[in-house]
């Protein structure tokens, strides 16, 4: 198992949820983030003042997913995410040791 770890533009959620669910992936968890790497941030104008936002808004998702599913779930995410533009974000893959379902005690893959 993998755990496949998205950082990605905050409006291109929805388009990723419904890319992965076509895969067959249903549960993922979302998590608010900011950040930044090469897109460095931007300045804004507020009441006629000029500051800089050096941590931009991103949307960071994670799901673990069995090893016959991994680059299904790279692929819909690239897809789905990518703009073009910097900024788009990273996708990071790392192994899963253990996963327990806390209600049912299940194990593994079964567990996912």
């Amino acid at each position: 198992m993998k755990q496949v770890t998205a950082v990605i533009k905050p409006f291109k959620l929805d388009e990723v949820r419904e890319a992965l669910a076509d895969v067959g992936i249903t549960g993922l968890t979302v998590t608010e983030v900011k950040g930044f790497g090469r897109q460095k941030g931007h300045t804004e104008l507020y009441r006629g003042a000029e500051y800089v936002v050096d941590f931009l808004p991103k949307i960071r998702l994670e799901v673990v997913v069995g090893d016959a599913l991994v680059e299904q779930a790279i692929e819909a995410i690239l897809r789905s995410a990518r703009t073009g533009k910097i900024g788009d974000g990273k996708i990071f893959v790392t192994p899963v040791e253990q996963v327990i379902r806390i209600r049912t005690g299940e194990t593994g893959e079964a567990a996912v």
